[in-house]
C-alpha cells in the first residue's frame, strides 16, 4: 500500500456497517485471498478526514463521482477545479465546489443519494476514494456526507500532469446521446491507458475506482468490452459490488483533447484459466460489460501534454483486433 493516502478512522456519521459486505467476501473466497483480505477490514471503518487528507484533498484538481440519475441509471462523470475545490467542511463532510459540466448526464444530481468519489493525482500516483451521501446541491457545487474514506496503492496509475485545458478545448461543443458504440468510441477506448468505473451495492451505496494498464488493455469487440483483472490489494471492492448488482458506470476520458465517453451497462465478472490469452496479469478473471447508454462530448476541462506509463503494467497477451 505504499504511496496511498492515510485515513484517520474513527466514526462517521450514516448507516455504513464496517467490513466486507457478502459480494466482496464472495469474490474473495474464490480468489482464496481471504486471509489477506481480512487484515484490510479496518480500511473500510467510518473514517474521520483530517490532516493529511485534508491537504491532499486541497491539492486536487480532478475526481470522478458516481451516481444515479433521476431515472436511475447508473454513471460516472468528470469533477474539476483549481486545488481548493475539494474542501473539507468538517470531519464527516467534504465540499465540493464544482458541478458536472452541462451536457453530462450527472449535470442535475439529486440530494439524499449515494455517491461515490474518487480522487487521483495522476503526477504522483496517488488516489483517494470517499464515499457517502449527497446531502446538499446547488449552485456552489455539492456536499457528501462521508461514510467511508480510503486511500489506495500507485498500482497502474499512469503518470500526468493535468493542467487547464487552453480556451477551444473547453467549450463542450454537441453530445451525443445513444446506446451503441460508434468506430470513434472504439477507437478511444481502444488507446485509453485508464478509466474510472462506478458500481453499487444495495446497502452499501456507490463507489467509484481507477482502472489503468497499457493502451489496448481495454479490449472492445462486437459492441462490447472486456478487460482483465490485475492483481491488487484482495479487497475486491468493485468485483464484489458486482457481484451484488452488475450496474456499472465507465468514464473514459482523451486527456490530450478533453474528450470524454460515459458508459452505463452491465457488467460481470468471468473466472478463466490463469495465463488465458488475454489473462495479461495471470489473475484468471475478466470483467464483461454491455453498454446500454452511452453520453460522447467534450466535458473534460483538464489536458496532459504527456504520459509515462506505469512501471506495473502487465504486458498485452493477445494481438489487437481490428474491429
Amino acid at each position: 500500500m505504499n504511496g496511498s493516502v492515510p485515513v484517520e478512522p474513527g466514526t462517521a456519521t450514516g448507516n455504513t456497517t464496517s467490513g466486507f459486505h457478502e459480494g466482496e467476501l464472495a469474490v474473495q473466497r474464490q480468489a482464496g485471498v481471504t486471509r489477506d483480505a481480512a487484515r484490510l477490514t479496518g480500511m473500510l471503518a467510518p473514517a474521520r478526514l483530517r490532516s493529511g487528507v485534508t491537504r491532499f484533498l486541497a491539492e486536487q484538481t480532478f475526481a470522478a463521482i458516481t451516481a444515479r440519475d433521476a431515472d436511475g441509471t447508473l454513471w460516472t462523470s468528470p469533477l474539476t477545479g483549481p486545488p481548493g475545490f475539494l474542501h473539507v467542511a468538517s470531519p464527516t463532510a467534504l465540499d465540493v465546489r464544482s458541478l458536472p459540466a452541462e451536457g453530462d448526464p450527472l449535470q442535475h444530481l439529486l440530494n439524499s443519494r449515494p455517491v461515490g468519489l474518487i480522487t487521483v493525482e495522476f503526477a504522483t500516483r496517488r488516489r483517494l476514494r470517499v464515499n457517502g451521501t449527497l446531502s446538499r446541491t446547488d449552485s456552489d457545487g455539492l456536499r457528501i456526507i462521508v461514510e467511508q474514506a480510503y486511500g489506495n496503492c500507485p498500482q497502474y496509475i499512469q503518470s500526468r500532469r493535468l493542467h487547464t485545458a487552453p480556451a477551444p478545448a473547453t467549450s463542450a461543443g454537441p453530445v451525443r446521446h445513444g446506446s451503441a458504440l460508434t468506430r470513434e468510441d472504439a477507437e478511444l477506448i481502444r488507446r485509453s491507458d485508464t478509466f474510472l468505473i462506478g458500481t453499487s451495492h444495495p446497502a452499501r451505496g456507490n463507489d467509484t475506482s481507477h482502472r489503468g494498464g497499457p493502451p489496448g488493455f481495454v479490449r472492445v469487440e462486437d459492441g462490447r468490452l472486456w478487460w482483465p483483472d490485475y492483481w491488487g490489494n484482495n479487497m475486491f471492492n468493485t468485483l464484489g459490488n458486482l457481484q451484488a448488482d452488475p450496474s456499472a458506470a465507465l468514464l473514459f476520458c482523451d486527456f490530450t483533447t478533453g474528450r470524454t465517453l460515459h458508459l452505463s451497462g452491465r457488467a460481470a465478472l468471468e473466472w478463466t484459466d490463469p495465463g488465458t490469452p488475454g489473462d495479461d496479469d495471470r489473475t484468471g478473471r475478466r470483467v464483461h460489460f454491455t453498454p446500454h447508454h452511452l453520453i460522447a462530448g467534450r466535458l473534460l476541462t483538464l489536458q496532459a501534454d504527456s504520459v509515462t506509463a506505469a512501471p506495473d503494467n502487465p504486458p498485452l497477451t493477445d494481438p489487437p483486433t481490428a474491429q
